[in-house]
């Protein structure tokens, strides 16, 4: 079984140190208690939950998996699962950051995020029952009604129920102009609220079913009978499991249910479901054919959390690599023994071994600090005072958001692989653990957009159809920063580096629109090699920010020397990579040929 223990002190010095979030978050509106000794208690609380109840419910939940039973179309989730979460919903984490107005506890979204990830490391497939619930709550949040939010988000909120985002059909995956589940008006509930009849089938739906709460929430995308054709024909409904009274109390069930639970490479503990709608009775939230908007609002806080789950399978990973390394005799040194009196050496005199090592903390703690980065620039975008701040802040949002989903995710692939490599053949063997997290990681560059869609959306939207106003306020923000420290010895053999990387991150980027606009197939050919070159370099300015704020802070020796040799090997080893996906990029279409 693998350990957990929550990396406390690095989320401290990302948030504190590097980022400055305690005088960023107490100028926000609402923010004056957000101080970092609140911070700080709640980040303490969220590490014993995962790790004295999360953790170790993580092996043996993979191995009992959920339960189907298809006479009740009901699911049970693996042992220990249900008295979690009431522990969970009763410690309020289930309403962290939902506003006060509705049962929540207004804390900042950049802790959700920290918090988010410690759960995720203890148990992945646990977390994600209320991590679903998220996405509802915010999509209620903005586009729904006031009754919307009194009768079914105040008891998500609550953790009494959970909610859902039910998208996905068999012929409609990415393309969702395609789906064909229909919204048939009927009559008006005693309020006089105009009532839907959905029927249709969704797939791949996380959570769609379980016994951990006593309802479940569906956000449901369907068509009304007089939608266009395409997405802009797409509305969303709320379609609860048990209907609700006026009163809030719970009606007769509902006619959606689970008609199966997929059979997954990973997170066997999370029911994965087929979801049936027959008639079964919602109610319209937002507009009239404006459903892929209010997806959208939930989708980018899901994407964000996704790269998440990849940073937190990364982190618990790279804490058992690195025990194992240190415990693991095995041969000499080539130098010679530097454990005479051992019968082998440990692994870590073996350069490879580090160089895996170094591999997964580079990416692991960079990735936290664009993940805190990214989630602390949504607080600024939501609560901000100053209007210029927010837009800015919103802005910057949507250029990151793909890159924090897609490149995170993707090396964490590359992290769970390293970690099971160090571990040799020990590293198969599904009882020490390695093996399940290379099995769960492999969703998370799936779901919620896959890699592709991502690089896509980074190339084709962020930067083609918004002409990259977040990527200029990301290039204007690491120049400054270079600048700043331009005459920093400490800091030179970072800097000079970042400078020229950033520089030909931006020449590379008007080439590549050039092209694309006299040939549109070149932004398919380039974007996925485009997603990684931008995510490499903004790992390497979030590396030289980490070493800066290391030099002028109160840490140990030892951490501050961690630092920078970690960044020394990601500027070295990892930063280079760029020219890779550069020349993959100035390769062009031409290089792709037609497959017949």
């Amino acid at each position: 079984m693998t350990a957990y223990k929550a990396p406390l002190d690095d989320l401290r010095f990302t948030l504190f140190d590097v980022l400055g979030a305690e005088p960023t978050l107490t100028s926000l509106q609402g923010g004056e208690g957000h101080s970092r000794d609140l911070l700080d208690a709640v980040l303490e609380e969220a590490g014993r939950l995962s790790e004295q109840l999360l953790a170790p419910t993580n092996a043996p939940a993979d191995a009992e998996g959920c339960h189907f039973d298809k006479a009740t179309q009901t699911v049970t989730t693996p042992k220990g699962f249900k008295e979690a979460f009431k522990q969970f919903a009763d410690g309020g984490w289930t309403g962290l950051t939902n506003p006060e107005a509705f049962g929540g506890q207004a804390l900042p979204g950049v802790l959700g995020t920290a918090t988010t990830e410690i759960f995720q490391s203890g148990n992945l497939a646990w977390s994600l029952y209320p991590l679903l619930s998220e996405g509802a709550t915010h999509a209620m949040a903005i586009h729904g009604e006031e009754w919307h939010r009194e009768h079914y988000m105040k008891p998500i909120v609550a953790g009494r129920w959970t909610g859902t985002m039910c998208l996905t059909e068999p012929q409609a995956g990415s393309d969702l102009g395609l789906l064909k589940t229909r919204a048939e008006p009927g009559d008006k509930d005693a309020a006089g609220h105009q009532k839907y009849r959905l029927t249709g089938t969704k797939i791949f739906i996380s959570a769609g079913e379980h016994d951990l709460t006593e309802n479940i929430v569906h956000l449901v995308l369907a068509r009304l009978p007089d939608a266009p054709e395409g997405s802009r024909g797409i509305s969303m409904f709320i379609v609860p499991k048990f209907k609700v009274n006026p009163d809030g109390s719970l009606g007769e069930r509902n006619s959606v249910a689970a008609g199966a639970i997929e059979h997954k490479m990973g997170i066997h503990a999370c029911s994965t479901c087929v979801m049936n709608l027959d008639g079964a009775e919602g109610y319209l939230i937002g507009k009239p054919h404006k459903g892929l908007m209010a997806m959208f609002t939930m989708m980018n806080a899901a994407r964000l959390s996704v790269g998440v789950q990849g940073l937190a399978l990364a982190e618990r990973a790279l804490q058992n690599s690195l025990n194992y390394a240190r415990e693991r005799l095995q041969s000499r040194a080539l130098s010679g023994p530097k454990f005479p009196d051992k019968p082998a050496d440990n692994l870590l005199v073996q350069p490879d071994v580090r160089r895996m090592l170094l591999t997964q903390r580079a990416f692991v703690e960079g990735s936290r600090a664009l993940l805190l980065y990214t989630a602390l620039q949504t607080d600024i975008e939501s609560r901000g005072v100053d209007e210029a701040a927010r837009r800015k802040a919103g802005e910057l949002v949507a250029f990151l958001i793909p890159i924090a989903k897609g490149v995170v995710t993707e090396l964490a692939q590359e992290c769970t692989k390293e970690a099971l490599q160090v571990y040799g053949g020990h590293g198969y063997i599904a009882e020490n653990g390695m093996e399940q997290f290379v099995r769960d990681a492999r969703i998370i560059t799936l779901y919620e957009g896959t890699t592709g869609i991502q690089a896509a959306d980074l190339l084709g939207r962020k930067i083609m159809q918004l002409q990259g106003v977040g990527f200029k306020h990301f290039l204007e923000e690491i120049s400054a920063f270079c600048q700043q420290h331009s005459a920093d010895e400490a800091l030179r053999s970072f800097i000079a580096p970042l400078a020229v990387a950033t520089r030909n991150w931006s020449d590379l980027t008007l080439k590549l629109a050039e092209r694309v606009q006299a040939n549109p197939e070149e932004l398919g050919a380039a974007a996925t090699d485009y997603l990684y070159y931008s995510g490499y370099v903004a790992l390497a300015y979030l590396w030289a920010r980490s070493v800066a704020a290391a030099e002028a802070g109160t840490q140990s020796a030892a951490f501050k020397q961690a630092k920078r040799d970690t960044a020394t090997f990601y500027f070295a080893r990892i930063l280079p990579r760029c020219l890779t996906h550069q020349a993959a990029i100035e390769a062009g279409v031409d290089s792709l040929p037609a497959i017949a």
